[in-house]
């Protein structure tokens, strides 16, 4: 693993349409009601079963809800030997409490939007 990234460099990235792929480890459910857009759900328990999806990623961010369990599956995720030697693995710091940003639900739409907003984090 190569360390933790701000959601600030996570944004930054997905702006600036860098390859990258942001795992979001929390079960489905939760991943439904709202999640970092553009990002994957793969549940911690079937990152094991699902690290081959990484194969040939450039860089790979893990996300959970406060940034601990996403540096374990950051760390599954690295020692895959699919992966190129110089790829990047990195947990998102702080986890999506950290994120200050609009999450999208699994309809498309904001997870702050709607009759059936939530007024806590989808977590």
């Amino acid at each position: 693993m190569d360390g933790e990234i701000t959601p600030a460099d996570v944004k930054e990235l997905i702006e600036d349409e860098t390859d990258v792929r942001v795992v979001d480890i929390r079960p489905p459910g939760a991943y439904a009601q709202g999640h970092i857009p553009g990002s994957e759900n793969v549940p911690f328990p079937r990152l094991t079963q699902s690290v081959e999806r990484f194969d040939g990623a450039e860089r790979v961010v893990t996300v959970c809800p406060h940034g601990q369990s996403s540096v374990q599956a950051a760390n599954l995720i690295a020692s895959y030997e699919g992966l190129a030697a110089d790829a990047t693995v990195e947990s998102m710091a702080g986890g999506l409490t950290a994120w200050e940003w609009d999450l999208e639900r699994a309809d498309g739409g904001d997870a702050d939007d709607g009759p059936d907003a939530r007024p806590d984090a989808p977590f």
